[in-house]
């Protein structure tokens, strides 16, 4: 048997030898993908706050926000003492016949911070887990009388057979089985919705739709729901017995400007709400979904089902990770990150548009809402040539190929000449995505603002240039 390799090892691989590890055992089409950027071929040291420090000495501005994970920035100083009280004190972890305080207290919380009788909650680990429990919930509201499912033709809500289902078709490449009766509607059109719950009656006419799955700002799409569309969506839901389902996993605790992107609109409560990334404060593999509470004791309050939902997963409640999920509660109340938001907005915005109306021809749009905005980037007919240079295969059947390719030059030029970490979405219209931390200021903003501008002047023919030739040449 080969010597395994510890910890301490670990922490000693360069670069060549953790590139050779991913290609022996982890995916070697990752690693040529990955190394057609800068940051695929560097190594991380630390990270702290909205800055990530690499092995050879750069200091690198993250815009990337951990795709969500990271409102709180890179070891929030609060989220590392929370652990290490957890640990230093021996906390027990899990455990399914104690009751644990931790997971009492962070139910009280997210009672607390959501409005409406959104109370009763069920912790698993990931976002799509809080997605197929919030979609369980739903159908066992009905005692699995009725059959269908509706959601957005442009929603993300994870990877798993039944979340990567309910998962927009164009973001899709494999079709793999999922559960069955989904059906769908056009993202913010509420006649669209209309339509649907009028295809997907009973046989006595009643709606046969259990659940009803949206994402009031889709992060993927830089696209939003309206209020009147959002509040039609509500009395719908209502009227029919349709158990309303908000997908918040990337815009929770404060990313757009409101606690929730729906919080901003006194009133309007889902049935259930699902969170996830940020959640956890950036250390914390943990995620919630939150029902009102007469959805949920229909479900599951009683004495033959009391079980039913917490054995779902064996990590549900997970002693340190309900602990850091406290304080990163606690952390975006007391230091009002949805205002940091708002704060951040105010510059990113008129930068943004700035910049858009300064190159007509390379941006197309710019669009969002807090600290999240998306940068539509476009290009003329000349790239089209560059397009024969990649290899034969399917990322040259993608539709979208020119538009990835731009983005990711300049992505790429932003790393390597300006050491900001940005990303594109990679469905959707795959925006450039401009999401800083919260712990970020007004300050950082600007110089991405002014990082940006530089790289869009060298114009893109030379970005182009110099990004394809790169990418051939280390493939």
């Amino acid at each position: 048997m080969a010597d395994l390799i510890s910890l301490e090892e670990a922490e000693k691989l360069d670069v060549r030898d953790v590139h050779e590890l991913h290609r022996r055992y982890i995916n070697k089409s990752q690693v040529r993908l990955m190394t057609s950027f800068g940051f695929g071929r560097e190594l991380v040291d630390h990270a702290e706050g909205a800055y990530i420090y690499t092995r050879d000495g750069r200091k690198i501005m993250d815009f990337t926000g951990g795709v969500g994970v990271l409102n709180h920035g890179h070891n929030h100083p609060r989220i590392l003492a929370a652990r290490r009280r957890f640990q230093e004190q021996r906390r027990m972890e899990v455990h399914k016949t104690y009751f644990s305080p931790y997971l009492a207290a962070l139910g009280h919380n997210l009672a607390v911070v959501l409005p409406g009788d959104l109370n009763r909650s069920f912790l698993p680990n990931s976002g799509a887990e809080a997605i197929e429990g919030a979609v369980k919930l739903a159908y066992k509201y009905h005692g699995g009388r009725r059959k269908r499912i509706l959601r957005a033709d442009c929603g993300f809500h994870g990877k798993l057979l039944g979340s990567g289902g309910l998962t927009g078709g164009a973001q899709n490449k494999f079709e793999f089985p999922t559960i069955p009766g989904i059906g769908t509607f056009e993202y913010g059109d509420i006649g669209s919705v209309r339509r649907a719950l009028a295809d997907n009656r009973d046989a006595r006419g009643g709606s046969d739709v259990y659940a009803l799955l949206v994402e009031p700002f889709s992060a993927s799409t830089m696209r939003w729901c309206s209020e009147e569309f959002l509040r039609e969506l509500r009395d719908l839901c209502t009227a029919e017995d349709i158990v309303l389902i908000f997908d918040e996993i990337y815009t929770g605790w404060g990313k757009t400007g409101s606690m929730f992107y729906f919080t901003r609109y006194e009133g309007l409560v889902p049935d259930v709400v699902t969170t996830s990334k940020s959640f956890g404060g950036g250390k914390s593999s943990v995620s919630a979904y939150v029902a009102r509470e007469p959805v949920f004791r229909k479900a599951y309050d009683n004495m033959a089902d009391a079980m039913t939902q917490s054995t779902s997963t064996t990590y549900y409640g997970f002693g340190e990770e309900t602990a850091t999920a406290l304080e990163a509660v606690a952390v975006a109340v007391e230091d009002d990150y949805p205002g940091r938001a708002r704060a951040l907005e105010a510059v990113l915005q008129p930068g943004l548009e700035r910049i858009r109306k300064t190159y007509p021809d390379l941006i197309a749009e710019v669009r969002g809402a807090g600290a999240l905005h998306g940068v539509f980037l476009s290009g003329g007919p000349r790239i089209l040539d560059l397009i024969g240079k990649l290899p034969a295969g399917e990322l040259a059947k993608d539709p979208l190929i020119r538009t990835k390719i731009i983005t990711a030059a300049v992505i790429d030029t932003l790393y390597r000449k300006h050491d900001i970490y940005t990303y594109n979405t990679l469905n959707g219209r795959s925006p450039l995505v401009v999401s800083p931390p919260l712990v970020a200021g007004p300050e950082e903003a600007e110089r991405f603002l002014g990082a940006l501008e530089a790289t869009l002047a060298e114009g893109m023919n030379r970005l182009l240039g110099r990004f394809v030739r790169e990418r051939v040449s280390s493939w």
